[in-house]
């Protein structure tokens, strides 16, 4: 089913046609912001008054003489220099609510067309554990790629680790030479003691020029492919691998593998392709590209370095491997890089560069980087330990979990310990997901748990309990909630209702802005206006033993359905009760 300003759009755009057949100018409609302005705003009359050279507001009261009132509008009204004020029938909602109750799209417009659409999230480094830098990629990546899955395209999620370089020279000459049996698999290890046996590695190799030769030596055999040298980088890469699983486990995401490692055998064919092209420039000795406007602070020309001096490769080589590869063994329509706002130059160059060695046609395939803030602590700095140490992934989604589970034994207290643990589990990572999800991604945010744990407000627990809240009313009524559903037309008579019912029809214009803004804050927003559409109705309507129980309990349960699948697209969870 279209969208209201879709249809909308269609039936003020023909007016227009009538009106003034020689302009070309489609209707611009917008959701009121306010009630007293109706549901929807149309501007095209501020913009046809300029290029006709009429009053905004005579041309705005043209299109609403001629505009028919029927079954779907109820009222319009010119206002100030030329706005019109839509205001829809409450008939024909709840009668638009009646037939998309049921479908599990929720009333969401089918594609036009489906595409292969690549989301690449997380991004970690082997041997280093996951901190709270990749906790915005990762609730970011994982809520766009469900979004683009609800919608129907193909969605493939990529986890491009760093799984390849100079480091893992000296991490598996240290361990050959401190910890032999960590690589030869007789001992067991976690990612926690990899990293701080990276972190020994590195000092020696810093220190201790014989290591750092060994160290060389052995980066020149991972590179050759050597059996034994191979061996340790796979037993190195499947430790890291069980480290990261833990947390996208508990943070309930989905990920394909494929690391800098994956690109290796392309790096050759894209500086080839580059030099076949003319754009390669030698600059002390490295093959480099330069982009017409991209200068250094100095303004000098910057280079996007593919090959370095001594013959290795760069990580813009990589990115460029993987750029070319998606576009032409996966057959991407759209590729979308959630990392963060310090590589947008990083993105910009690959792009331009990719570009201009014809690798992509932006006209027919979209690539987009979506950039993201930083998380801050309580001092307004990046979010750090008390020991001034990067805060560990694991131990942040831990201790919110742990605040959760505070909460709901002081709410729940004939609740089994199990189920407390099991609520917690939910609610606290929730709120973690939901406090990020709902700032705009470019800024940077302040994470606190006891707002974030609030059960006033725009939180996740707001919303669950706006859920919760909708359960119980249905356990009071003890009525069959499906075959209310399946029988009984909704009817939005109280202005609460009508205001329910809107937010509710709004669902697929919600998707859609966040589809093309790429901002997960679009849908957050939304919900919370929902879940305070549905409080403002619950305290003006009654439902139990009212005349109208059975359509307030259909409208009740759409908005239960409505949340769950909202929040299902972010990532989150909902709970029974709270």
């Amino acid at each position: 089913m279209k969208d209201l300003s879709i249809r909308i759009q269609e039936q003020v755009t023909a007016l227009i046609r009538e009106l003034f057949p020689e302009e070309e100018c489609p209707a611009e409609i917008t959701q009121s912001t306010q009630a007293q302005f109706g549901h929807y705003q149309c501007n095209s009359a501020m913009k046809l008054g300029k290029t006709l050279g009429q009053n905004p507001r005579k041309v705005a009261e043209q299109i609403v003489e001629r505009w028919e009132k029927g079954a779907m509008v109820e009222e319009l009204e010119v206002a100030g220099p030329g706005f019109i004020n839509i205001t829809l029938s409450a008939e024909f909602l709840s009668k638009e609510l009646t037939q998309i109750a049921q479908d599990p799209r929720l009333g969401v417009s089918p594609l036009r067309k489906r595409e292969k659409v690549i989301v690449e999230f997380s991004s970690p480094n082997v041997a280093k554990e996951l901190h709270v830098g990749h906790l915005r990629s990762t609730i970011i990546g994982e809520s766009l790629a469900r979004l683009f899955e609800f919608l129907g395209h193909d969605v493939l999620r990529l986890n491009h680790i760093g799984d390849w370089g100079t480091q893992f020279g000296m991490l598996i000459t240290y361990l050959k030479e401190r910890e032999p049996a960590i690589l030869s698999g007789t001992k067991e290890t976690d990612l926690s003691s990899l990293m701080n046996w990276y972190r020994e590695s590195k000092k020696l190799f810093d220190a201790d020029p014989d290591f750092k030769k060994r160290s060389q030596l052995q980066v020149v055999s991972l590179q050759a492919k050597e059996s034994e040298a191979i061996e340790a980088w796979e037993r190195i890469c499947e430790i890291s691998r069980r480290g990261f699983q833990e947390i996208y486990t508990l943070l309930d995401v989905t990920l394909t593998e494929r690391g800098e490692s994956f690109y290796n055998s392309m790096l050759p064919e894209v500086v080839s392709d580059y030099e076949k092209k003319g754009m390669i420039e030698i600059s002390d000795g490295a093959k480099c590209i330069f982009l017409e406007g991209f200068k250094n602070k100095d303004k000098t020309p910057l280079p996007m370095i593919l090959q370095k001096s001594d013959g290795g490769y760069n990580y813009a080589t990589t990115d460029t491997a993987a750029l070319l590869q998606r576009v032409r063994d996966e057959r991407a329509d759209r590729i979308i890089y959630v990392v963060d706002a310090g590589q947008q130059l990083h993105f910009q160059m690959l792009f331009r560069s990719a570009e201009k060695v014809g690798y992509y046609d932006p006209k027919k395939i979209q690539i987009k980087h979506v950039p993201f803030g930083v998380v801050l602590g309580p001092d307004g700095k990046k979010f750090k330990t008390r020991s001034g140490k990067t805060e560990k992934l694991i131990d942040l989604l831990s201790e919110a979990v742990s605040r959760a589970r505070i909460l709901l034994k002081e709410r729940l207290q004939d609740a089994t310990d199990r189920e407390l643990d099991e609520l917690a589990h939910i609610l606290g990572i929730d709120a973690v997901k939901y406090a990020d999800l709902s700032c705009h991604r470019a800024k940077d945010y302040l994470f606190s748990y006891d707002r974030m744990l609030k059960f006033e407000g725009n939180t996740a627990a707001y919303l669950l309990y706006s859920y919760v809240r909708i359960q119980g009313i249905k356990r009071k009524c003890g009525k069959d909630i499906d075959a209310i559903m399946a029988t009984t037309p909704i009817k939005l008579e109280h202005p609460s209702e009508v205001a329910l019912g809107l937010q509710l029809r709004r669902f697929g214009e919600t998707l859609a802005m966040m589809e093309r803004d790429l901002l997960p804050n679009r849908l957050s927003d939304y919900l919370y206006q929902l879940a305070e559409k549905f409080h403002a109705f619950f305290r003006d309507c009654r439902v139990e033993g009212s005349p109208e129980e059975s359509s307030r309990l259909a409208l009740s349960e759409f908005t239960a359905r409505l949340l769950k699948q909202g929040l299902q697209i972010l990532g989150l969870k909902t709970l029974d009760r709270m």
